[in-house]
């Protein structure tokens, strides 16, 4: 199940902070945000400039309409900014008790604007309580244990464990404020303590870290990892956004993290098709080549019934020879595909091509004759292509390779077919078109060959579409050569 995660936040119009940030954190850590406004903050990268807070009873009222209707696997809770505030979201957290809760005591921002009244600081100390994990940086932890700020990582961590005892949380120290190379947190409960390394990341861009990482923290807790890995996971996830945070530009003072650079750089932006979509997309693709397989004099003089009789003779030795060697391509694919249904339509599509092989000997061309005819250009450039596809080992494209023969030859024969007539010279050739197990097989193997597409990243997709082009050339090919008009480099 996809997190639920509520956000009880101020807010940032330039995007990087509050429940802004939360957003993009919980969308990056696999979760579905939601947000609750506890304060309307003018800021930009630079500083805060004005803070608005609304009534508490219509923050009373957005939290009331969120978990009246939606089930909340987790809390994040930001900015709060006065006493009432305060008062409202511990009233909400002891009727609704989410089960996950994280408090992000936000009192100084990164530009080191003071966020919350100093006469709430006690009410939110109490509010700690209510928290499965709070997560203060060190100028925070401080005011929260009532002490001088820490200036070195012993003493965030005796201060971290003093915190923890009191109110019987679990305490992020976060070590981003001390100086050095290194930007070491820890996860400690009580006298329990578990370390985790960081690197320090090279850049002024830090606007929301703080806010980023409790939220990150909450939707990896939400989904079921123990705050040990939830703390890991998110933690590398930051880092990763901190490294590419120059790329965005945003603001002249401390700007965003980037919250997206790995989901970008790795998943792409552009939307997987459905496999509706890929065949529909393919098929016009190929439409110039439909086209003119339509108007070749072989296919023309096939339909009417004028095909000379040792071209159509040549035509199926060379199909014999075709399917012969096709149905090794598609045993090779039988081989590699993924699932046990794949794998018997394409064995049981090698072995229609062998009967439809033996069919040829028996009904139109001797043995003899196929031996003894030599594959033709176009046969062995056809052939040539699906062996190399099949050496390759890929069975996304390989199954985009030989799936040309199915679909263009059924589009082919069902107008041959409507061209049969009980005088037609090549009536019973024309009626093997009309066949309902092939066309059924026809539609199998578009349904496969189309959603291992739909599944495919950006470029396996694009190499299996060259790859069924290919083929649709060949079938062009393939069908010209009879008459003599092998000229595929034309189109």
């Amino acid at each position: 199940m996809i997190p639920r995660v509520l956000s009880i936040a101020g807010t940032d119009p330039t995007g990087g902070a509050g429940i802004q940030a939360d957003l993009k954190s919980i969308a990056a850590g696999g979760g579905y945000g939601m947000a609750v406004v506890t304060a309307l903050v003018a800021q930009n990268t630079r500083g805060v400039r004005e803070v608005h807070t609304p009534p508490v009873s219509f923050l009373a009222a957005q939290l009331d309409a969120v978990s009246d209707d939606v089930a909340i696997d987790a809390v994040k809770i930001g900015m709060l900014g006065t006493t009432q505030v305060i008062a409202t979201v511990a009233a909400w957290l002891d009727r609704v008790r989410p089960p996950v809760v994280v408090l992000d005591p936000v009192m100084v921002a990164t530009s080191g604007d003071r966020l919350l009244d100093a006469d709430a600081e006690d009410a939110l100390r109490t509010l700690c309580a209510r928290a499965d994990l709070v997560t203060p940086n060190i100028p925070e932890l401080a005011i929260l244990v009532g002490e001088p700020t820490a200036v070195t990582w012993p003493d965030v961590l005796a201060q971290a464990r003093r915190l923890s005892t009191r109110h019987g949380v679990a305490v992020l120290a976060k070590g981003g404020h001390l100086g050095g190379a290194d930007a070491p947190d820890a996860l400690v409960t009580g006298e329990q303590l578990t370390q985790f390394a960081g690197e320090r990341v090279a850049t002024s861009h830090t606007h929301g870290t703080g806010c980023s990482l409790s939220s990150g923290i909450a939707v990896r807790r939400a989904a079921g990892a123990p705050w040990e890995r939830a703390l890991d996971e998110t933690k590398r996830w930051l880092t990763e956004s901190l490294r590419h945070a120059d790329e965005l530009a945003v603001g002249t003072g401390h700007g965003p993290v980037h919250h997206f650079a790995g989901l970008w750089h790795r998943g792409g932006l552009l939307t997987r098709p459905t496999p509706a979509q890929v065949a529909a997309q393919w098929w016009t693709h190929i439409g110039d080549i439909r086209a003119a397989i339509d108007e070749l004099p072989f296919v023309r003089a096939l339909g009417d019934g004028s095909l000379r009789h040792d071209a159509f003779t040549w035509y199926l030795a060379q199909d014999a020879l075709y399917l012969r060697a096709y149905s090794r391509v598609l045993a090779q694919a039988s081989a590699l595909a993924p699932d046990a249904a794949a794998q018997e339509f394409w064995a049981a599509g090698a072995y229609r091509c062998l009967a439809a092989e033996a069919q040829l000997h028996e009904s139109w061309v001797g043995a003899d004759e196929i031996h003894s005819t030599p594959p033709g250009a176009a046969t062995t450039a056809y052939l040539d292509h699906l062996a190399a596809s099949a050496a390759r080992g890929d069975y996304a494209v390989l199954v985009a390779a030989v799936l040309p023969c199915y679909w263009i030859y059924r589009d082919v024969g069902e107008r041959l077919h409507a061209a049969s007539h009980p005088r037609h010279p090549y009536r019973a050739w024309l009626d093997t078109y009309a066949d309902p197990e092939f066309a059924a097989a026809t539609t199998r193997a578009i349904d496969i060959a189309t959603r291992a597409a739909a599944d495919a990243g950006d470029a396996l997709r694009a190499r299996m579409r060259d790859a069924f082009t290919a083929s649709a050339r060949h079938e062009w090919a393939f069908f010209a050569a009879p008459l003599a008009q092998e000229s595929a480099d034309t189109l």
